[in-house]
């Protein structure tokens, strides 16, 4: 793996103890230019690990805290009018920048959440008719608790899917835990998180991973695997040719981590699950009889044949599966 993508994931892990696969998840999200979710229950860190990422990467950082009276304009900003000038003037709004936090945003209304759509879709925002272009690079990490709990609304399915990961931290073992709270005798742990790379070395890396080789054989796959999910019988919806590009780009990914320049049916397997299981819709049976998007996801992945690409590097650097572990049948993401 990259030294500096290392430091980082060292640096974090001062603030973020005890949950080194999530952090590599995140890791390969950014890598590929993604949006990341972060659903748990309050106070396991979601926010924390943000803003640790946003510290070790010295990214411009903007963070709203979403409520129902949030309006869309605190996000992308307004028109002022200055009478100095005679003229309308942009006022910046919180997402113009490289790390946007939406902290528990299915608190918000649906009209603020859409908010959102066109910057993460399109790296921009539209105000009064004009586009601001957002700062490179951009993602968007956004909080929610878990459905159902007071005080929250579903996120529209167009919103989920604009979103490469959903994430879970899940509680903390008890050694990490108790490391945790060793940690705060000293001030917040989080202060003690340095920078080790730019927002323009994070942009060079991005470029990096996007011109990572793909070979036919493995789109092909990519599409037979996204394929399954629209004619499985557990599925009432499968999953969107968005959702092919994100795996897609999270192999690539993957394989830059592996320190490779072109990807191998490892990558994509290490990836698949969890870059579309929280796209996917099941239908009333499959709800009734218990099963969960994840395991379907993985019940794909199993069934789904993969081509015969030779690993070059198969000899001199790790298998992907070592970088981060591919999601097994039966483990859901905060497993992974």
């Amino acid at each position: 793996m990259n030294q500096k993508l290392q430091a980082v994931i060292a640096e974090t892990e001062k603030a973020v103890i005890g949950k080194r696969n999530t952090l590599l998840w995140v890791t390969l999200a950014l890598l590929a230019g993604g949006h990341i979710l972060l659903e748990d229950i309050p106070g396991v860190g979601k926010t924390t690990m943000a803003l640790a990422f946003c510290r070790a990467m010295r990214l411009e950082y903007g963070r709203v805290q979403f409520t129902p009276d949030i309006l869309p304009s605190d996000i992308t900003g307004y028109s002022l009018y200055d009478k100095e000038t005679g003229r309308m003037e942009y006022q910046r709004g919180a997402i113009l920048c490289n790390l946007f936090l939406a902290d528990e945003l299915n608190r918000a209304t649906s009209r603020t959440q859409s908010a959102l759509l066109e910057a993460m879709e399109e790296g921009q925002v539209t105000v009064d008719g004009i586009s601001h272009p957002l700062p490179k690079p951009f993602c968007v990490i956004a909080t929610q608790n878990p459905t159902g709990a007071a005080g929250t609304q579903r996120l529209p399915d167009s919103q989920i899917d604009r979103f490469m990961i959903r994430l879970s931290i899940g509680y903390p073992r008890a050694q990490d835990e108790a490391e945790m709270i060793l940690r705060h005798q000293g001030g917040r742990p989080l202060d003690r998180v340095g920078s080790i790379m730019t927002a323009q070395e994070l942009t060079r890396m991005q470029a990096e991973v996007a011109a990572v080789y793909t070979s036919r054989e493995l789109a092909e796959y990519v599409v037979a695997l996204i394929g399954a999910t629209r004619t499985s019988p557990d599925l009432a919806r499968g999953a969107s040719p968005r959702a092919a590009l994100g795996v897609m780009s999270m192999a690539k990914a993957h394989a830059y981590l592996s320190d490779r320049d072109y990807v191998i049916p490892a990558d994509v397997r290490a990836v698949f699950s969890t870059t579309v299981f929280h796209r996917l819709i099941l239908t009333p049976q499959a709800e009734h009889d218990g099963k969960n998007a994840f395991d379907i996801a993985n019940e794909i992945l199993a069934a789904t044949p993969a081509p015969n690409v030779l690993d070059r590097s198969a000899s001199k650097t790790p298998t992907a599966a070592r970088t981060v572990p591919p999601a097994k049948s039966g483990s859901g993401p905060s497993r992974v």
